[in-house]
């Protein structure tokens, strides 16, 4: 290497420190915690029972997705696919159900009521928040996941 490419490394690479240098920090929380963040997303969604999410289903009103991944459905059951559950994982789920994305489902349109399943109901008030962000204003979950899924008899396979 030349010397005047190396003074020209050493120059570009003083410049970009500088830049660095002067960029904002990441130094402001915006949650207190996890817990916090949850309770904000669920602030800004309609949660359901899981009798009301059935319902919605079952009168094609919303499709639910599930958004468990495929060793937690094995393990646990899965929607009974005569309600036409769309299984998204949660890794995949903006890209999925994105209107806009390449990666879309068929059925992404920002006028989709989605109700997002989980376990438990946490990941899902997340994720379903987020959807709405992306403009699927209707997103929502159900409350206690799968696990109140299935305890309240909704049907499983």
């Amino acid at each position: 290497m030349s010397a005047a490419a190396i003074e020209t490394w050493h120059a570009t690479r003083s410049a970009a420190l500088a830049v660095v240098d002067q960029a904002p920090r990441f130094e402001e929380v915006w949650f207190d915690g996890v817990d916090d963040m949850l309770s904000e997303a669920r602030a800004r969604l309609n949660r359901l029972s899981p009798r009301a999410a059935y319902q919605a289903v079952l009168w094609r009103q919303a499709v639910i997705v599930d958004v468990r991944p495929a060793a937690q459905r094995a393990l646990q059951g899965e929607v009974d696919p005569r309600l036409h559950p769309l299984v998204v994982e949660r890794v995949d789920l903006e890209w999925r159900l994105d209107p806009r994305s390449r990666e879309r489902l068929p059925q992404a349109a920002y006028d989709l009521p989605v109700i997002v399943l989980d376990a438990e109901g946490t990941t899902s008030s997340l994720a379903a928040e987020s959807l709405q962000r992306l403009g699927l204003a209707d997103a929502t979950d159900v409350v206690g996941g799968f696990g109140a899924w299935r305890r309240h008899g909704m049907p499983v396979a």
